[in-house]
């Protein structure tokens, strides 16, 4: 089974998070880990991405 890069995960996450603008940005990234059975490990660094992505949403809305 091949393993998702880490680039594809980040895209992902940046495009759920643009879909869904999770309240608990590291809530979201618990259960996105679970859900896709992303390796332990990452969990800070895309609840960073998560946030960084919806300061980007905030800001560019009106």
């Amino acid at each position: 089974m091949a393993k998702h890069s880490q680039n594809e995960v980040k895209e992902s996450l940046k495009e759920l998070t643009r879909i869904f603008q999770p309240k608990d940005p590291r809530k979201f990234v618990k259960e996105y880990i679970r859900k896709y059975r992303i390796t332990g490990g990452y969990e800070e660094e895309l609840t960073m991405l998560v946030e960084d992505e919806l300061g980007k949403l905030n800001s560019s809305v009106g």
